[in-house]
């Protein structure tokens, strides 16, 4: 992967190649950036980078078989850590050696991709995927081994926030003294759910969302779409390249989560004095309670996201409102029940919502339970 094919982010790809070529490799990185900021495509560029033996800040002046290699993502000494959980085609003990035909598709595909699209390449956006002890050991026994080129191993784990405690306790001694010329690079978006043992042992590298005009030359050069599309899809995107690319095909699952929003949010109105409105109100809750948690919890966030910018709305600060409804669904005539005297609760209950259904509780009880309280909460005057 060329560093001139990652979007933006210049001053880490000059950070990153620059230490690599006066040979301060740190054994332990934790790359931490919000969904589509580039985290990913980075961490496989400086793992080919070190193993290659590239030099000039780019991968394509060194080992020529290696930079092969990496096109397929198939170099023997790049070891990849990521969410598994049972499929039908690992019925027990699931590993990501095991799924590494779908890990090259979805890095050949969507590079930028999140946890839920590589959920739906596996087929399990119906489970939480994790990275256990099962993992840890197979971690332990792929570094014990000799480098197969005689130079650096990496190891990288993408969604380190997944490590569950048993498997970081398990790893904790490996990365604070890894074997010789042995490097991890973590990946995160969430540092604060990586324990502080796993961090502590790190050097941590922030990254940035992206610029609008960064999407906006991607999405033209990749695209072929006018300027002026170009330009919205970026403004919408927030960031996000990986959002700005599910625009593009119309394949974001924006789409749907703003008809399960709106039609929550009306019952919601509708339900203060009457009935029917609260059976309204369970129907729904059992619609989203028959998806894959992930989704729930991604539909969630999403909610939290639309509140936010509705009350940005609501303040005037109409420059950082990104979001535009493809529904009837008015974002400026619903901002003024968004304010000052309910936003800290809404946010709150979902966040708590998010918490439980992580955590396997009975989401049609957690979901019926939030829309009475967001029902409550809609209908509190702003003063």
């Amino acid at each position: 992967m060329l560093f001139s094919d990652i979007l933006g982010q210049e001053h880490i790809k000059s950070h990153l190649t620059k230490s690599a070529d006066f040979g301060r490799i740190p054994h332990a990185q934790l790359f931490v950036g919000p969904e589509g900021s580039g985290t990913l495509p980075m961490a496989i560029a400086y793992a080919q980078y070190l193993l290659c033996k590239n030099t000039d800040g780019e991968n394509s002046n060194g080992n020529e078989s290696c930079n092969l290699k990496f096109k397929n993502i198939s170099h023997p000494d790049l070891h990849f850590v990521f969410p598994v959980a049972i499929t039908d085609k690992v019925k027990k003990h699931p590993v990501s050696k095991h799924f590494m035909e779908e890990w090259r598709e979805l890095v050949e595909r969507q590079p930028y991709g999140n946890l839920f699209d590589w959920y739906r390449i596996l087929g399990i956006d119906n489970k939480q995927g994790q990275i256990g002890v099962d993992e840890a050991l197979e971690i332990v026994k792929s570094l014990s081994l000799k480098s197969y080129e005689g130079g650096h191993k990496v190891m990288l784990i993408w969604m380190a926030e997944k490590m569950n405690t048993s498997a970081a306790n398990k790893l904790l001694k490996l990365i604070e003294e890894p074997p010789n010329k042995t490097v991890f690079i973590l990946i995160a978006e969430d540092e604060e759910q990586i324990i502080n043992t796993i961090r502590s042992r790190c050097q941590v590298l922030h990254f940035p969302p992206l610029a609008e005009n960064v999407i906006k030359e991607a999405l033209i050069k990749n695209y072929q779409i006018p300027e002026s599309d170009a330009i919205k899809i970026a403004h919408q995107a927030n960031g996000n390249y990986n959002k700005a690319c599910d625009t593009v095909y119309s394949d974001s699952e924006d789409t749907q989560f703003e008809d399960w929003f709106v039609f929550w949010i009306r019952s919601a109105f509708k339900a203060k004095g009457n009935k029917s409105a609260i059976h309204d109100l369970i129907s729904w809750s059992e619609t989203i309670a028959k998806t894959g948690r992930e989704t729930q919890k991604q539909f969630l966030n999403f909610c939290l996201d639309f509140f936010r910018q509705a009350l940005l709305l609501n303040y005037n600060a109409d420059s950082l409102v990104f979001m535009e409804p493809k529904s009837s669904f008015k974002l400026e005539k619903f901002a003024p029940f968004v304010h000052g005297n309910n936003i800290m609760e809404i946010s709150e209950e979902l966040q708590d919502a998010i918490y439980h259904i992580e955590r396997n509780g009975n989401s049609k009880i957690i979901l019926t339970d939030l829309s009475i309280k967001l029902t409550r909460l809609l209908h509190r005057k702003s003063n």
